[in-house]
């Protein structure tokens, strides 16, 4: 009986726990979610249309999960994208450089405009919206030129200031290790990054060795951030005396990838030493001063316990 009563409330549990469906609408960009009641054959790799606060956009669902909050009401996805919808996304995407070369001829004629680059232009799926990405170093006054191309285009335009990090994504290429740049490959949001970032990997703080194409520090600086500050919590710092296994020596140089450190000893000059080799400076220095110790067992007679002859402080 109390069985059955448990699988009845892992059935009701179950039944609650709201199924969403994540929606991408950029080959590189973030998931949002969305509702499928309607929908129950839905496959992830399907299209789909969905109602943004941008307006109706086509999405591609990447995949399902548990609602991350059942309190919250999922907007539901409209329909199904059509054979249709599909050849109109693929003719609009087709006019998008005509229009970015409309854009930067209307914002030479205004004049105003010298300091701002404009990336990319992206229509939505059925024309409806045409959104132009721009940057600048400071806030740009885009009315004039937003009026302009609203007469030229006869749709809803947007222009959507972007900086340095969202450029590099649009634009793609390679970055200074040969690869295409992470941003524009896999990476959905843009972690914080900081220059202490490299300090704990102990890159050099060259900006040419810890700057992207983008002009800021480099999204992989992440990547490993948080082994190394693991693997050097386990380590002395530089600086520090410690114990080895041929006695006290002073760390130069941390390696927190190899779970070493390289000290200097003034016998044995530089030695790359691995942490389980290390001694702490106390057990170090007790062991050193017992071996001084005459053995409190034998004497001053013969002895094989390994300690040195003394005077025998028994009575």
């Amino acid at each position: 009986m109390l069985s059955s009563r448990v699988i009845d409330m892992a059935d009701t549990t179950a039944e609650q726990q709201q199924m969403v469906a994540g929606v991408r609408f950029h080959k590189v960009g973030k998931l949002y979610h969305f509702g499928y009641d309607e929908f129950q054959d839905l496959q992830a790799g399907d299209y789909v249309i969905v109602e943004t606060v941008r307006g109706r956009q086509m999405g591609q669902v990447m995949g399902f999960t548990a609602a991350p909050d059942n309190e919250r009401g999922y907007k539901q996805i409209l329909r199904m994208a059509t054979p249709r919808d599909l050849l109109l996304k693929q003719e609009w995407e087709r006019k998008q450089p005509k229009a970015l070369e409309v854009c930067r001829e209307e914002a030479d004629n205004i004049g105003e405009y010298e300091n701002v680059k404009f990336i990319a232009a992206e229509y939505n799926y059925d024309g409806s919206l045409l959104t132009i990405h721009l940057n600048a170093e400071d806030k740009v006054d885009t009315s004039k030129l937003h009026r302009a191309l609203t007469a030229i285009f006869k749709t809803k335009i947007e222009l959507r200031q972007v900086g340095p990090r969202d450029v590099a994504k649009l634009l793609g290429g390679y970055g200074a290790c040969g690869e295409l740049r992470c941003c524009s490959t896999f990476l959905t949001d843009f972690s914080p990054i900081s220059i202490k970032m490299a300090k704990v990997q102990g890159i050099s703080l060259n900006p040419s060795d810890i700057t992207g194409m983008c002009g800021r520090l480099r999204c992989c600086l992440v990547y490993e951030y948080e082994q190394y500050v693991e693997a050097r919590k386990q380590l002395p710092k530089r600086n520090k005396r410690v114990g080895t296994p041929f006695g006290e020596a002073k760390v130069i140089d941390v390696h927190p990838l190899q779970d070493a450190v390289t000290v200097y000893h003034e016998e044995e000059g530089r030695k790359l030493v691995k942490r389980e080799d290390l001694i702490p400076l106390d057990e170090l220095r007790a062991l050193a001063k017992k071996a001084q110790e005459p053995c409190t067992v034998h004497g001053d007679g013969p002895c094989e316990c390994g300690a040195k002859p003394g005077k025998n402080t028994e009575r």
